[in-house]
């Protein structure tokens, strides 16, 4: 059993599980009905999604390796929430004993809250796929 990251929209890995959207918002123009479907979410988890201020801010203006150590630091911030703290806990408590994935819609992985997640994940125990 294991915990994926991935890109919501993306085809789904054979045996993926559950598929968590980690995502401030709904993808925009297709009916919730369509959501597990067409390869977004199964359930929406925006209790791991970065706060709309610190989503703002980071789309203010591009990216540089400051910015991005910086947006990172913000968002760990963020994570160390109590309820936030237990999420965490219990998705790498299942990843023991189901699979599972977690997702944003953002192309570059390496520029998005899922690559900080995947660590904290793997912080508390998680198996990673």
């Amino acid at each position: 059993m294991s915990l994926r990251v991935v890109r919501l929209g993306s085809p789904r890995a054979k045996d993926e599980g559950l598929r968590l959207g980690t995502v401030r918002r709904p993808p925009r123009g297709v009916k919730k009905t369509d959501y597990a479907r067409r390869d977004f979410y199964d359930v929406w988890l925006p209790d791991l999604a970065p706060s709309a201020p610190l989503v703002s801010w980071a789309l203010s203006t591009p990216w540089t390796d400051t910015r991005w150590a910086s947006y990172a630091k913000r968002y760990r911030r963020e994570m160390r929430t109590p309820g936030r703290q237990r999420l965490l806990e219990m998705l790498a408590r299942l990843s023991h004993q189901a699979n599972l994935s977690v997702g944003c819609y953002c192309e570059r992985e390496d520029r998005c809250h899922r690559s900080i997640l995947r660590d904290l994940l793997a912080d508390h125990g998680a198996t990673l796929a």
